[in-house]
């Protein structure tokens, strides 16, 4: 049974700003995840932060709740092994989601020239 669905888009040129900065990108996003979408093309690397940015506002609308008391980091956005993105949950952001009862998580990326989009669908 689905029990949220979260959609949102983020600007691609917004991120270009943010991986300059490196506070900023610790704020917002895992250590895992800085390694893994670190590219030497800015505008790669830009365009994976976004739509990885994107899908953490979309749990949050999939959540029901918002991200309120959540920290962004809390939520890995990453690849697994064929490619699929997948959610990683950790602190309040896992509890959040434990308290909803669901048990699974469903999400995809996209971006284009200038944006990136995330869904989210959360389930039990």
């Amino acid at each position: 049974m689905i029990i949220g669905i979260g959609i949102d888009i983020v600007r691609i040129d917004r991120m270009k700003k943010w991986t300059v900065r490196p506070l900023l990108m610790e704020r917002y996003f895992h250590e895992k995840e800085i390694e893994s979408v670190k590219s030497k093309d800015v505008v790669v690397e830009a365009a994976r932060f976004a739509a990885r940015f994107a899908a953490k506002e979309a749990f949050g609308k999939a959540l029901g709740t918002g991200l309120m008391g959540i920290s962004l980091k809390e939520i890995q956005v990453e690849n697994n092994i064929n490619g699929k993105p997948v959610i990683n949950l950790y602190g309040k952001a896992k509890n959040a989601f434990e308290k909803t009862g669901a048990t699974k998580i469903h999400v995809s990326l996209t971006h284009e020239t200038d944006n990136a989009l995330a869904i989210v669908i959360i389930e039990r």
